[in-house]
C-alpha cells in the first residue's frame, strides 16, 4: 500500500477535459475564420470604408437658376448678401471650443451669445432648432444680414475672430417686379430633409445635406432643373478632425433658368383687380344673411386660349415668399399656417374647389344635344319647377316662355335645365336605374375634363368632383355609419339631412340631378378647370393641359428646351353645337346677364363671350363666378362669399381685358396702352454670356391703368343685381368720383328688363338639397 495520493484522473474528469478542449478549439477556429473573412475576403472593402473615415466633404452651394416671366423679367433670382459664417473645425481646436470668439462675434452682430452658440451646434435627435443640419466641416452661417461695417470689423480684426468669415454669398430673392407677387405660382424653398436625402440618393439628382429644395409651386415642379449641382471639395483629415490636405474637388454647376408664360404686368393687374373686387364686395350688403359679404378668398386665371399657357394666376389671400429665405421664423410660420390665417399658402386657382353655379351650364347644354335634344327647342322657361312637392324657382320667379338652349344660357334660366335633367334622370330609370343608364349629363362632364386634374405643371392640384352614381355609392359607403349615428328624422336641418343620407344616400335622386344641372349640389370645380374649358370653347374645341413653364435655358444660354403645349382631348360636341354655344355666350356679354358689365366694349373688333355664375354653399354666402373668353384669352374669376357673378367679379374681369387690349373707358382701343393684345410667342433674347435680356417694367402697372371703365357701372334702369351694385374702385379718390359719375350716366343696356338669375329655397326633401345659382 502506497502513501502517494491518486491524481483524480478518473473517467469523469477526462470527459470534462475533452469537452473543454473541443470548445477552445472551436472558438479558436471561429475566431480564425472571422479574421480571414474580414482581412482576406472583405479586406479591400473595409479598407476602402476605413479610408473614407479620413475624408470629409465641404460643399459649395450651386447658384439656383432664375424664374423669369415671358419677356425675361425676373420673378425669382438671387441676390448677394454679406454672410457671416463660422468654421466649427477651427472653433473646436480652441481650449474653450470657441466660446470666447463667438461671444465677441455676437457683440459685433448685435446678437445674444446664446443665439450665436446655438447656430453652430450640430443637430441630432436631442438638439432642438436652431442648430446646424449640414456638414460640420463646412462654414456654418450665423447671419445673412450683416452690414458692410460689421463685415469690415470682422475682416480687419481677423486675429480676434479666428475661424470666422464674412463673405458675399448668393441667396434666393423673390423680386415682385411691378408689385406682381406671384407667390403661390412661384412657391418657396426650405432645407432638404434626411428622408429626402435617402430617397434621392440612388437617383440621377441626389441631394446634399446643404441643399435648399422647392416646397411648392414652380420651385418644386422644376427643382431639378433650377437647383443645379453643388460643388464638393474633399479633405483628408486625421482622427482628431485636423485637415491634412485636399483630396479632390468637383466645381459647382449653376442651375438652369426657367422662362414662364406669366406676364408680370398682367399678373400685377390680375392680383390688384382681384383684391379690389374683394374689398368692394365687403362693402356690399347681403340681403340673405343681413350682413355685408365676407369675400374671404378668391382666385383668377388668365390663360391663352390657343395653347393653354397661363398668362396670370392670382390667389387671395397671399403672402411674401421672401419670408422663407434664410429660414422662416416661428412667428411668420404661424401667421401663414395658423387657424386664423385663412391659409395663404393655398393656391386657390388649382386647389380651391367649389360649386360653379351657372358657368357650368355650357356642359349640360352640350349633354342635352348629345342626348338627342334640339338646340332650338323651344323649352319652357317657367317661373318654377316642382318635383315631388318641392318647388325649384327662377330668380324672382321670372318667366321667359318657350326659349332655345342658347337663350337659356343668355338669361341663365334654371328651369330649362331642371326639366332636361329630370327627364333624363327618369329615362335612366329614376330611383331604380337601368343597368346601362346613359347618364348623359354626368358622362359629358367627365368628357369636359372635370373630376380629374388638368395636368398643369404645378404640384398638388385637386380634381374637383362630378357627383355621378359611382361617386354617390362610394361616398355613402364611406359616411353611412356616421350619418346613421348622427341623423334624426325630426331633428335639426343638418340632422335631417344625415338621417335621409343614412337611408338612401347611395341613390342618385331627382333633386341631385336637378341641382347638378345648374352647377350646384355636390359638384365641385377649380378655376383652372373652368379656364381650360372656356379656353377650349374659344379655340374650336381643343382641351389643353395648362402650362406655366415655357422653356428651360441652360446657364450659358446655349441650350434651350422649350416646353410645348400639349392637347389631351376635344370637347364632346360637333362644330355646329360649338358655334351655337359660342353665339349664345357672346349674347350673354351683349344682351344677357353680363351685358351691364360690358357696356361700351368694342364687340365688333374684339368679340367678347361670357357666363355669370352665383353658387350657394350651405352655411355660407354665395360664391361669385365669372367666366369669359375672346379669341386670344380665357379669364375666370371666383370670389368665395362675394355675392353674384357679374356683381362681384364682373368689373375686375372687365378691367383685366381693358389692360390686355388697351381699351379705354369709352370703348376705344389704344394699342400703345395695350399690355398684351396678342399672346407672347417668342422667348426672351439671350446674351452671349448666357444672361437674358429683360425689358424695364414700371413700379406698378395697376396704378398706371387706374382708370374707371363703363363696365364697372350700374345701368340706368337700376342694378342688374338687387343684392350687389358695387364696383371695383381704384385706390384714388378722384377715380372713385369718376366711377360715381359713370354710374349715374349708366353703363349699358339692361337685357330683357332684368337678369334671370335663379333662386330657390333652402329645403331638403327626398329630391335632394336645394341650392341656388345665377
Amino acid at each position: 500500500m502506497t502513501n502517494i495520493p491518486e491524481t483524480g484522473r478518473n473517467p469523469r474528469v477526462q470527459i470534462r477535459l475533452v469537452v473543454i478542449q473541443v470548445l477552445v478549439i472551436s472558438l479558436l477556429g471561429t475566431l480564425g475564420g472571422r479574421l480571414w473573412y474580414l482581412q482576406i475576403r472583405e479586406g479591400d472593402q473595409y479598407a476602402k470604408e476605413a479610408s473614407g473615415n479620413h475624408v470629409q466633404q465641404v460643399v459649395q452651394p450651386a447658384v439656383r437658376g432664375s424664374i423669369l416671366d415671358a419677356r425675361g423679367v425676373a420673378l425669382a433670382d438671387n441676390e448677394t448678401r454679406l454672410v457671416v459664417s463660422a468654421s466649427r473645425t477651427d472653433l473646436m481646436k480652441m481650449k474653450d471650443d470657441g466660446k470666447e470668439v463667438l461671444t465677441k462675434l455676437a457683440a459685433v452682430l448685435g446678437m445674444k451669445p446664446e443665439e450665436v452658440e446655438q447656430k453652430v451646434r450640430l443637430c441630432n435627435a436631442e438638439t432642438p432648432q436652431p442648430c446646424w443640419n449640414g456638414s460640420p466641416y463646412q462654414p456654418i452661417p450665423i447671419t445673412d444680414e450683416a452690414t458692410p461695417k460689421q463685415a469690415l470689423q470682422i475682416r480687419e480684426r481677423a486675429e480676434d475672430f479666428p475661424g470666422i468669415t464674412a463673405e458675399p454669398q448668393a441667396l434666393r430673392r423673390y423680386t415682385s417686379p411691378g408689385k406682381a407677387n406671384t407667390a403661390q405660382v412661384l412657391g418657396y424653398l426650405s432645407p432638404v430633409t434626411d428622408e429626402e436625402i435617402q430617397k434621392a440618393q440612388d437617383t440621377s439628382s441626389p441631394y446634399l445635406r446643404s441643399d435648399m429644395v422647392g416646397r411648392s409651386g414652380l420651385e418644386r415642379q422644376y427643382d431639378k432643373q433650377l437647383r443645379g449641382k453643388a460643388g464638393v471639395t474633399r479633405y483628408e483629415v486625421d482622427k482628431l478632425g485636423r485637415v491634412l490636405g485636399q483630396a479632390e474637388a468637383d466645381p459647382a454647376q449653376p442651375g438652369a433658368n426657367l422662362v414662364t408664360s406669366i406676364d408680370s404686368r398682367v399678373q400685377r393687374i390680375a392680383e390688384y383687380e382681384l383684391n379690389e373686387a374683394m374689398k368692394e364686395a365687403r362693402k356690399q350688403h347681403d340681403r340673405n344673411t343681413n350682413r355685408n359679404y365676407e369675400a374671404d378668398s378668391g382666385a383668377v386665371v388668365v390663360m391663352e386660349a390657343r395653347t393653354g399657357r397661363v398668362v396670370a394666376m392670382a390667389s387671395n389671400p397671399t403672402y411674401d415668399p421672401n419670408a422663407w429665405v434664410g429660414g422662416i421664423s416661428a412667428k411668420d410660420y404661424a401667421a401663414l399656417t395658423g387657424k386664423d390665417s385663412n391659409y395663404p399658402l393655398l393656391n386657390r386657382a388649382i386647389q380651391g374647389q367649389s360649386a360653379p353655379g351657372s358657368i357650368f351650364k355650357v356642359i349640360p347644354t352640350a349633354a342635352a344635344i348629345n342626348a338627342g335634344y334640339s338646340f332650338e327647342g323651344p323649352y319652357e322657361c317657367s317661373s318654377s319647377y316642382s318635383i315631388g312637392g318641392q318647388v325649384f324657382k327662377n330668380f324672382e320667379s321670372q318667366s321667359f316662355g318657350g326659349i332655345s338652349l342658347g337663350r337659356a344660357l343668355e338669361v341663365s334660366c334654371d328651369t330649362v335645365f331642371y326639366r332636361l335633367s329630370h327627364e333624363e334622370w327618369k329615362r335612366d330609370g329614376g330611383n331604380k336605374p337601368k343597368k346601362n343608364a346613359k347618364d348623359w349629363f354626368y358622362k359629358t362632364s367627365h368628357q369636359f375634363g372635370l373630376g380629374e386634374e388638368t395636368g398643369i405643371d404645378l404640384p398638388n392640384e385637386v380634381t374637383g368632383r362630378v357627383p355621378d352614381r359611382q361617386w354617390k355609392k362610394d361616398y355613402w359607403t364611406a359616411n353611412k355609419d356616421s350619418w346613421c349615428k348622427y341623423g334624426k328624422r325630426d331633428g335639426s336641418y343638418a340632422e335631417k339631412i344625415a338621417y335621409e343620407n343614412c337611408l338612401e344616400g347611395n341613390r342618385l335622386r331627382a333633386g341631385d340631378s336637378v341641382n347638378y344641372s345648374i352647377g350646384q349640389g355636390d359638384t365641385l370645380v377649380t378655376p383652372i378647370q373652368m379656364a381650360a374649358i372656356y379656353g377650349a370653347l374659344a379655340n374650336g374645341g381643343t382641351l389643353y393641359h395648362p402650362t406655366v413653364g415655357k422653356a428651360v435655358i441652360s446657364p450659358d444660354g446655349k441650350a434651350v428646351e422649350e416646353i410645348r403645349p400639349k392637347a389631351h382631348g376635344k370637347l364632346p360636341m360637333t362644330k355646329k353645337t360649338l358655334a351655337q354655344i359660342d353665339e349664345a355666350l357672346e349674347g350673354v356679354a351683349t344682351r344677357g346677364t353680363a351685358a351691364w358689365r360690358f357696356g361700351g366694349w368694342p364687340q365688333d373688333e374684339i368679340p367678347m363671350h361670357a357666363k355669370t355664375g352665383t353658387a350657394e354653399v350651405h352655411g355660407k354666402q354665395t360664391t361669385s363666378w365669372f367666366a369669359t373668353y375672346t379669341k386670344d384669352y380665357s379669364i375666370v374669376m371666383t370670389i368665395s362669399q362675394g355675392g353674384t357673378g357679374s356683381g362681384a367679379s364682373g368689373p375686375a374681369v372687365r378691367n383685366i381685358y381693358n389692360a390686355l387690349y388697351g381699351v379705354s373707358p369709352e370703348g376705344e382701343i389704344d394699342k400703345k396702352k395695350a399690355l398684351l393684345p396678342t399672346p407672347q410667342k417668342t422667348l426672351p433674347a439671350v446674351r452671349t454670356d448666357g444672361t437674358i435680356k429683360a425689358p424695364k417694367i414700371s413700379k406698378d402697372p395697376a396704378k398706371d391703368r387706374a382708370t374707371p371703365s363703363p363696365g364697372a357701372t350700374t345701368p340706368q334702369d337700376g342694378p342688374a343685381d338687387p343684392q350687389q351694385t358695387g364696383t371695383t374702385p381704384s385706390p384714388e379718390n378722384t377715380n372713385r368720383d369718376t366711377r360715381r359719375r359713370e354710374r349715374r350716366r349708366g353703363g349699358g343696356a339692361r337685357p330683357g328688363g332684368g337678369r334671370a338669375r335663379c333662386r330657390t329655397h333652402h329645403r331638403h326633401a327626398r329630391t335632394g338639397t336645394r341650392r341656388t345659382t345665377s
